[in-house]
């Protein structure tokens, strides 16, 4: 492979052909079957050369898995592009750091970063999440270490080489509520102006909301290539994937009566299930997606090779086909208004304004909203008497008790976790430490349901769902629509949030300005 042409970068911006992708699940063990397989499946795909890159999978579905820069340095030395999935759901930033060096110096350079899946099973028990970063975090880092990562040393600032890493990352257009689906659009484009050179959507099956992501990307006026995902959806995957087993994936029970009608057939469905999927190709070439990305358990080289040749057949008469991927969600919202003649979208944004509440907006919000304006940011009345207080009472025998009034208070209200670097303003004083169980500052995950959490299914509301709804009935929805919100400063763990934002040392200083008050020394 020549090292300095990156193929599946090449071929996303080659307005000729359709980048195609390979999804490939390593699976749990070393040297076991399912490892031996990626390899042999990337000889054959390297043979072939109908694939622009392989993609291997990081514990998908939360549980462990060999990680994927092992196998992509094998996959290298065969000739093809690997695109790791990269996912910060197990590893803390230091962590994250130190594998992205060893992807760059491995020649890795094709990465797909996201939130990943929570994690649900592991040696001795379920596992400790970690969470640090989010998808926006990683993409920045990426962008600094393809600049020359700096950062200060004990001589003074050193500066790395610079490396490159092409950085994409996901979306999905495939939400059922209102307040989904504009989150997960408000997190897109945090995620683009962090970075993101491409756009991979989540799996799904609904042809008006496969065209609504590449409408909605298209409206920013960017050029960035957009990949639609391609599942060969058999009959035991897709009951799970209608029973919301698999996180973030839709298949509705229109869709999984066919597919089930379909298994009774002599080869059990098989090439049903390999046209629906170059029935998608064609759609998505005729739409104009820049590439596809194919997955789906068992399936072979052939299989991948079918989906491409019979996909790229059926492209001149891609439209014939919509009326076969129409499974929308039961009263399900859409960004843009349905054009009746095609079945798809027009360019007209749909009225949101009447449209009912995703859930209730409990009484605490409006309390909250008071002592904001009251003491909570500069300009309001109380700001200036409670930054004296601050710097009076910091490292006296006065802090302890201002301090545990403020836990006691915060936790009654928003059940704090004393993280010291409140994210409750940014996130309609939903605490995303203790309401979210990946403790995300900057958008929804892909894996809500009906509104519902990820982890919490039909028992707790997603807190973006919450927060929406929230601003929605204040109108005041774009306030979810900001700058990327820094992580958490865990140096501050189990100090005063409230001294923290007075005396300008957590992620609320730069957003209002505020001049930073350093300790006193002793």
């Amino acid at each position: 492979m020549d090292s300095d042409i990156n193929k599946f970068k090449e071929s996303l911006f080659d307005k000729s052909k359709m980048s195609v992708t390979w999804e490939l699940v390593p699976g749990r063990g070393a040297n076991e079957k399912t490892q031996e397989a990626v390899i042999e499946n990337a000889k054959l795909a390297a043979k072939g050369q109908r694939i622009h890159a392989l993609t291997l999978t990081d514990n998908p579905g939360g549980v462990p898995a060999i990680t994927p820069e092992g196998l992509a340095s094998e996959v290298i030395k065969l000739g093809i592009e690997p695109l790791v999935h990269f996912t910060c759901k197990d590893k803390n930033r230091n962590e994250l750091e130190g594998l992205l060096y060893s992807l760059d110096r491995t020649k890795v350079r094709n990465i797909l970063v996201m939130t990943g899946d929570y994690v649900y099973a592991g040696f001795l028990g379920r596992p400790k999440p970690v969470f640090d970063l989010e998808p926006m975090h990683v993409l920045m880092l990426l962008e600094e270490m393809n600049k020359g990562l700096e950062y200060k040393g004990i001589r003074g600032i050193i500066k790395h080489n610079p490396s490159d890493f092409f950085a994409g990352a996901v979306c999905s257009p495939f939400k059922q509520t209102e307040a989904e689906t504009m989150v997960q659009y408000y997190k897109l484009k945090m995620k683009i102006s962090s970075g993101a050179k491409y756009i991979v959507s989540q799996i799904g099956y609904d042809a008006r909301k496969i065209h609504e992501l590449l409408l909605f990307i298209n409206s920013l006026n960017l050029n960035i290539p957009v990949i639609g995902n391609i599942y060969v959806l058999s009959h035991g995957t897709a009951k799970l994937m209608n029973k919301n087993r698999i996180p973030g994936v839709i298949v509705t029970d229109k869709l999984l009566s066919e597919i089930e009608n379909e298994s009774y057939s002599p080869d059990k469905g098989a090439e049903a299930k390999l046209l629906r999927c170059a029935k998608l190709y064609a759609i998505m070439k005729g739409m104009g997606y820049a590439g596809v990305h194919i997955g789906g358990h068992g399936i072979r080289y052939e299989d991948v090779e079918y989906i491409i040749d019979k996909g790229e057949e059926l492209s001149g008469t891609w439209m014939d086909f919509l009326p076969q991927f129409d499974y929308p969600i039961r009263d399900g919202f859409y960004y843009f208004e349905k054009d009746e003649k095609t079945g798809l979208n027009r360019d007209a944004v749909s009225e949101r304004r009447e449209r009912p509440l995703d859930t209730k907006v409990e009484l605490v919000y409006p309390m909250s909203k008071i002592v904001h304006s009251l003491m909570l940011e500069p300009g309001t009345p109380l700001w200036k008497p409670m930054r004296a207080i601050c710097k009076a009472i910091e490292d006296t025998p006065l802090e302890e008790p201002f301090h545990f009034v403020e836990h006691i208070s915060k936790t009654v209200l928003y059940h704090c976790k004393d993280c010291g670097d409140c994210a409750l303003p940014d996130v309609a004083y939903v605490c995303p430490m203790s309401q979210c169980p990946k403790q995300i500052r900057n958008g929804i995950c892909g894996g809500s349901y009906l509104g519902w959490c990820e982890v919490y299914p039909f028992k707790k509301k997603c807190e973006w769902v919450r927060a929406y709804a929230r601003l929605k009935n204040s109108g005041k929805t774009r306030e979810l629509d900001h700058d990327v919100i820094p992580p958490c400063n865990y140096h501050l763990t189990q100090t005063s949030s409230w001294i923290n934002l007075y005396l300008g040392r957590d992620h609320n200083a730069k957003k209002y300005g505020v001049e930073p008050v350093h300790k006193k020394i002793h």
